[in-house]
C-alpha cells in the first residue's frame, strides 16, 4: 500500500468519527430543548398555592373575623349561626319567622334582645304584635326570667324592642325537669298579630345574644355526655370549646370548707382541754 492510500485512509475515518460525535451532540440539544421550554410552562401552570396565599386564606376563614350574619333562617334546621355578643340582621315580610342559634355553656347566662323596624305608618293599617321566643337544644321553649317577650307596636310606631334572659344554664337535670341545659339555643322572632292588610310588609330585625359567666354559686355536680346541639344542621360552639362538666368551683369551696372545720377543731381542742394535773400536788392526790 502506498503512502497517499494510507492518508486518505485516515483522512476518512477522522472524518467519520467527527460526523458522528457532531450527530450525537445535536440529537442531545433537540432532546434538551423542549424540556427547557415545557419547564416553564408547568411553573406557571402549578396550581399549587404560595405560603402567603394559604396563610391569607386561613385568615380570612378565622370565625372571629368572620362578618355578622345578614340572613335569618327560616325553620330550627336551617337556624342562623351566631357568636354571643354579635349583632345578626336580616330583611323579612311582616309574618315570616326568623330563627338564629347561638351557644350557650354550663353555668352561663343568656340574654336575647331583637329589634324590628317596621314600615312606614303610611303603609300599615293597625297594630301589630311581635314575640320574641328562646328554645333550647331539645327544642324546648325555656321561660324568661325577666324581660318583654311579647309587646304590641301601634299602627304608627317605627319601632318594636323585645328582650329575654333566661335562667342560667346547667351542667344537667332531671328528666322530668325543664332546665335549661348546655348546647345550641334557637331564637325565633315573628310577628303573631297582625292586620290582615299588613302581611307580607317589609321589615328589618337585629338580634342579639351575649352570654355572661354567672358565678360558683351556680355550679352543680355532673354534666352531660354531649351538649344538646343535634337539632341543626349547623352546630355553634362557644369560644374555647364546650366545658368538660367534671371540674368546678365546687371543688374549691369543699377544700377550703374541710380545712376550716379541721382548724375549728383544733382550736376548740386546744380551748377545752385544760392545762393537766398541776405539778405541785403529790402523786396520791
Amino acid at each position: 500500500m502506498s503512502a497517499a492510500a494510507s492518508v486518505r485512509r485516515r483522512l476518512s475515518a477522522v472524518l467519520l468519527a467527527g460526523a458522528a460525535l457532531l450527530g450525537t451532540a445535536g440529537a442531545g440539544q433537540l432532546a434538551l430543548a423542549p424540556s427547557a421550554a415545557a419547564a416553564p410552562v408547568a411553573a406557571a401552570e402549578d396550581p399549587t398555592p404560595s405560603t402567603d396565599a394559604s396563610a391569607s386564606a386561613s385568615a380570612s376563614a378565622d370565625p372571629e373575623d368572620a362578618p355578622p350574619p345578614t340572613e335569618a333562617g327560616t325553620s330550627f334546621r336551617t337556624a342562623t349561626v351566631i357568636r354571643p355578643g354579635q349583632q345578626a340582621t336580616a330583611p323579612a315580610s311582616t309574618g315570616d319567622y326568623l330563627y338564629w342559634q347561638f351557644p350557650a355553656d354550663a353555668g352561663q347566662g343568656a340574654r336575647v334582645d331583637a329589634t324590628v323596624d317596621l314600615p312606614g305608618a303610611d303603609a300599615r293599617h293597625g297594630d301589630a304584635t311581635w314575640q320574641l321566643d328562646v328554645y333550647d337544644g331539645l327544642r324546648r321553649r325555656q321561660p324568661c326570667r325577666y324581660g318583654t317577650q311579647t309587646r304590641t307596636a301601634a299602627a304608627d310606631a317605627a319601632t318594636v324592642e323585645l328582650s329575654c334572659t333566661l335562667r342560667t344554664v346547667r351542667a344537667n337535670a332531671e328528666p322530668w325537669s325543664n332546665d335549661p341545659l348546655p348546647g345550641a339555643y334557637y331564637v325565633r322572632l315573628t310577628a303573631v298579630r297582625t292586620a290582615s292588610a299588613d302581611a307580607g310588609l317589609p321589615v328589618k330585625a337585629a338580634v342579639t345574644a351575649t352570654t355572661t359567666d354567672a358565678g360558683s354559686a351556680q355550679d352543680v355536680d355532673g354534666s352531660l355526655a354531649a351538649p344538646l346541639v343535634q337539632g341543626s344542621a349547623a352546630r355553634p360552639e362557644p369560644d374555647g370549646g364546650w366545658s368538660s362538666g367534671w371540674w368546678s368551683a365546687r371543688w374549691l369551696w369543699t377544700a377550703a370548707g374541710a380545712v376550716l372545720a379541721a382548724l375549728a377543731g383544733i382550736a376548740g381542742y386546744a380551748a377545752t382541754r385544760g392545762r393537766g394535773r398541776p405539778s405541785q400536788l403529790p402523786p396520791a392526790v
